[in-house]
């Protein structure tokens, strides 16, 4: 073969070998890249997870803050109803207490005299029985009037309604005759959320709260809404909530209430969540996160975000064909949301994506490509 022959061929070997990688960069550029080597193998298969795109709707994440508070319903402030002073007490700030539990004893003036009037009028119910008993002999034998008798009567009647009445005050502030002191009992089971006493304190009767019980089984996330949220905001809207004490965890909530009235202080509206607290872990005080979902009235494919491989400015995905036809996709975002991902293009619905080792299974096949 002549020179002559040669220079043919090696220019048709040129122009075909710049064809070849004309069509690969061509392939590239569109972000799908196919597997023409790589195979699953049968050990590794176990350990990767396939995902099928869902079409939902689309949600907007709108990220707001707020604080816990208990629910003003369920709040009891105790106070008491007899002057007098503390003598002990048997709780702390944050204590948990229940219904009918001694929290302090008080020692009081109004005991001594509720005691004493106790005796004096049991003395005078004893002589107007004797009383009743001398008039109802006479009123037999016929010495004594109807009338003498309905008075007897009467006098006793109203001498054991002022005993019930001593009585009863006496039970009202849960006294007790051997210690001599009335005895504060918690009005419900729930945490001890303010304290305003200690041993040696003086109270009045009717006077500042003593204490407060507060059930914290249900409470309340007051959500600050900024002017540029308002009107984005609205009653019946998921949130989600997290807390710096238990980053890892979601509290998932409603709006049910919006505020009509500017705070003063904060220039914001408030915006109210009711939250069950079985754990008791939301705290009052606790500031929170909250992100409330928008729904944007538009549905689109999702995909878990973990699924995701961002390399090159770009955004990836491992589309799962067989199991010796896997591809890379170039996808487009629309949006990520709680987890998901929204895309905007790359991928269809009944396709499958490789969510679990897919960064594994995208080098192999980068390296398969090079």
């Amino acid at each position: 073969m002549n020179k002559k022959t040669i220079k043919p061929i090696m220019i048709c070997c040129l122009i075909g070998a710049i064809f070849l990688n004309s069509c690969n960069n061509s392939k590239e550029q569109n972000g799908n890249t196919e597997n023409k080597n790589y195979c699953l193998d049968e050990n590794f298969k176990s350990k990767i997870k396939l995902e099928q795109p869902k079409k939902q709707v689309v949600t907007e994440n709108i990220p707001l803050t707020g604080v816990i508070e208990p629910n003003p319903d369920k709040v009891i402030q105790f106070v008491s109803l007899v002057g007098g002073i503390i003598s002990k007490t048997y709780f702390s700030l944050g204590d948990e207490v229940k219904k009918g539990q001694v929290l302090a004893e008080l020692r009081s003036t109004d005991l001594s005299e509720l005691q004493s009037q106790s005796r004096i009028i049991l003395s005078q119910i004893q002589v107007a029985e004797k009383n009743l008993q001398s008039m109802q002999s006479m009123f037999d034998d016929g010495i004594a009037s109807q009338k003498d008798l309905m008075e007897a009567k009467s006098e006793l009647d109203v001498l054991k309604a002022e005993r019930e009445r001593i009585n009863n005050n006496l039970s009202l502030f849960s006294a007790s005759p051997e210690k001599g002191v009335f005895q504060i009992k918690s009005p419900t089971s729930g945490i001890i959320t303010s304290k305003s006493i200690t041993a040696g304190s003086q109270i009045s009767a009717e006077g500042e709260p003593l204490f407060t019980v507060s059930d914290l089984s249900e409470v309340w996330v007051l959500v600050n809404v900024y002017a540029t949220n308002v009107v984005n905001i609205e009653t019946g809207m998921q949130v989600n909530i997290k807390t710096l004490s238990y980053p890892d965890e979601i509290f998932e909530g409603k709006i049910t209430v919006i505020s009509q009235v500017l705070d003063a202080e904060a220039r914001v509206l408030k915006a109210r969540v009711v939250l069950q607290n079985t754990n008791l872990k939301l705290k009052p005080g606790m500031i929170v996160d909250v992100t409330a979902l928008k729904e944007l009235k538009t549905e689109a494919l999702s995909i878990p975000t973990s699924a995701m491989i961002f390399d090159n400015n770009q955004n990836y995905v491992v589309v799962h064909k067989s199991d010796c036809k896997i591809e890379i996709r170039k996808v487009e975002i629309l949006t990520k949301n709680n987890g998901f991902t929204f895309l905007s293009g790359g991928l269809n619905e009944d396709e499958k994506i490789i969510s679990k080792n897919h960064l594994l299974i995208y080098e192999q096949i980068k390296n398969f490509q090079n």
